[in-house]
């Protein structure tokens, strides 16, 4: 069965850090190269970061700088270490493949920064 299941989420005050958890099961972790994404109510799912089997990465322009992402191939998790956290940051997260075709999307982990 296939599994995404994010955590790490939580309430945190600007400027604060936060490290996102992405639990894959049931599908080929280190073949694919995994994006984090992020959602606010009534916009769209934006890719924030991806990270390749082999540990590259990239990052949006919104985030580049104070986010790292990262992988652990043996435990089939991704990373998103958050940092220097802002309140347009808040939103839900979620992570999948970096592009289409997706899986399954899981619940995601709600990230709110206060001011």
């Amino acid at each position: 069965q296939v599994q995404l299941v994010e955590s790490g989420g939580g309430l945190v005050q600007a400027g604060g850090s936060l490290r996102l958890s992405c639990a894959a099961s049931g599908i080929p972790f280190s073949a694919h190269v995994i994006g984090w994404y992020r959602q606010t109510p009534g916009k769209q799912r934006e890719l924030i970061a991806t990270v390749t089997s082999g540990g590259n990465t990239n990052y949006a322009d919104s985030v580049k700088g104070r986010f790292i992402v990262f992988r652990d191939n043996a435990k089939n998790t991704a990373y998103l270490r958050m940092n220097s956290l802002k309140p347009e940051d808040t939103a839900v997260y979620n992570c999948n493949t970096a592009s289409a075709p997706y899986y399954y999307w899981g619940q995601g982990t709600q990230v709110t920064v206060s001011p």
